[in-house]
């Protein structure tokens, strides 16, 4: 089967859960993040875009609510037996939410206190109402905090799939470099790109990689507008190498042609501020400081119109359509940071006054005594003849 962690390893995400569920007074919870279902049990499916539901008990049971295409998914994905995954029946005028009410009733949870998982995009807004009115007799009380609070404290085996995945990353990174130039094609780059994450036995990231060149290296998005490289560009990129869903993403804008002063000293100040954030990084202290460090860098060089309001976020074994996983760094952010916390760092200039970009960031994983940079690549400005 391909799981990718130890039964003991699930039996203690499953206690600590339970325990997690017991100490909020709960007395089981709906869970709709593909994340949950993943750092439980081992599920790995698309299959979320659909209604599908695992419900854990505050005793430990565990079942899972999917459609029949997911069935052999669950069995060969996941540790759950076979008859702790349930198939609501598809056609015309079912209601799956009324499947779920009749599972939890086979668990004895029916009117019972739950938990639920609302800000996933494993829960749509129709789907979530269809739920509200099937179990009117339970108290749902949101909890999507519970599970991902858990995914944050890393196991060995997850650090060494992150620094796997930052690997990939780097090597991603070396292909873009070698492929990027004058007339390029922001196509190949990509396909470079990606390409060296499947040969080093990665997948698909949480999103699509983003490249945007000319005036599109404003963008932290990706747009379906490839174009090919001018021979005095600017090139932004963000990515992030996958390894059994686990991420590590980066972010870089490499320079075609020749670097101005003015490209310089976003570059330096980009790369102070990711040095600045790095020491900030301590546990037992709260995210804000991170931001603050951000901060202080970018307004001390003038550069306070062309920041963010945020400068990073977690890293984890997180499904599409983003790659973000909780929390963020941003202002005042009292949550404390721990060892064994991944997290990405991104240092993002974006001058729309003169049209110039300059993004540098990678990931880290905080250790008792600081960070760990999982990343190789040096902070070197990158500039391509």
């Amino acid at each position: 089967m391909p799981v990718h962690f130890t039964q003991q390893e699930f039996t203690a995400r499953r206690h600590r859960a339970t325990k997690a569920l017991q100490a909020a007074g709960l007395d089981g919870i709906l869970l709709f993040a593909p994340e949950s279902h993943y750092y439980l049990t081992g599920y790995d499916t698309f299959g979320f875009a659909m209604f599908q539901c695992m419900v854990l008990s505050a005793d430990g049971k565990i079942a899972l609510l999917t459609r029949l295409p997911d069935l052999r998914q669950a069995q060969q994905t996941s540790i759950l037996s076979d008859d702790e995954i349930h198939i609501w029946t598809q056609v015309e005028g079912s209601n799956p939410a009324s499947y779920l009410a009749d599972l939890l009733a086979q668990m004895k949870l029916l009117d019972s206190k739950l938990g639920i998982e609302t800000q996933t995009v494993g829960l749509t807004a129709f789907n979530g109402n269809l739920v509200n009115t099937a179990l009117t007799g339970n108290k749902l009380v949101e909890a999507s905090d519970l599970i991902r609070h858990l995914r944050r404290e890393k196991s060995d085996k997850e650090i060494e799939y992150h620094r796997h995945a930052a690997k990939l990353s780097d090597d991603a990174l070396d292909a873009a470099i070698e492929t990027t130039g004058s007339g390029a094609f922001e196509g190949d780059i990509l396909a470079a790109m990606q390409g060296a994450v499947f040969s080093g036995g990665g997948g698909y990231a949480g999103n699509e990689f983003i490249i945007g060149s000319g005036d599109a290296a404003l963008l932290c998005r990706y747009q379906s507008a490839p174009r090919y490289i001018d021979p005095q560009d600017q090139l932004t990129l963000e990515w992030s190498g996958a390894y059994f869903r686990y991420q590590a993403a980066m972010m870089r804008t490499l320079l075609v042609g020749s670097a101005n002063v003015k490209q310089r000293a976003m570059h330096a100040a980009a790369t102070e501020a990711l040095l600045a954030c790095e020491e900030a990084i301590r546990p037992g202290k709260p995210m804000g400081d991170v931001y603050a460090a951000h901060e202080t860098v970018f307004d001390a060089h003038g550069f306070q119109h062309a920041r963010l309001q945020a400068c990073g976020y977690g890293m984890g074994a997180v499904f599409n359509p983003i790659w973000v996983d909780y929390p963020m760094f941003y202002k005042d952010n009292p949550l404390i940071m721990n060892a064994g916390n991944v997290y990405f760092l991104h240092m993002i200039l974006m001058d729309s006054d003169d049209g110039h970009a300059m993004c540098w960031g990678h990931s880290v994983l905080v250790k008792e005594n600081g960070v760990e940079r999982l990343s190789r690549s040096p902070l070197d400005l990158v500039v391509i003849d």
